[in-house]
C-alpha cells in the first residue's frame, strides 16, 4: 500500500510504499504514523489522522507501540 510523505531533503512530496505503523504517546492522547524508505534508503514518516490509522489497520498495516528514548 501507497501513502503520500514529505520528503524534507529532496523538499517534496513523494509517494512510496508504507513499511509499518506506529502509535506514539499515552492512552489518552495516542498519535497515529505510518513509516515507509525513499528509494536511498533514508526513513519517512507521517503522522496521519485515527480515521486514516481504522482505514490502514482494515487494510492489514501492522501497528506497533512506539519505543520511548
Amino acid at each position: 500500500m501507497n501513502h503520500k510523505f514529505y520528503d524534507v531533503k529532496a523538499k517534496k512530496a513523494v509517494t512510496t510504499a508504507i513499511t509499518e505503523g506506529k502509535i506514539y504517546g499515552d492512552k489518552d492522547n495516542p498519535r497515529y504514523a505510518v513509516c515507509g524508505k525513499t528509494k536511498d534508503g533514508r526513513s519517512l514518516t507521517c503522522f496521519i489522522s485515527k480515521a486514516d490509522f481504522e482505514a490502514f489497520k482494515k487494510d492489514g498495516v501492522k501497528f506497533a507501540k512506539a519505543a520511548k528514548k
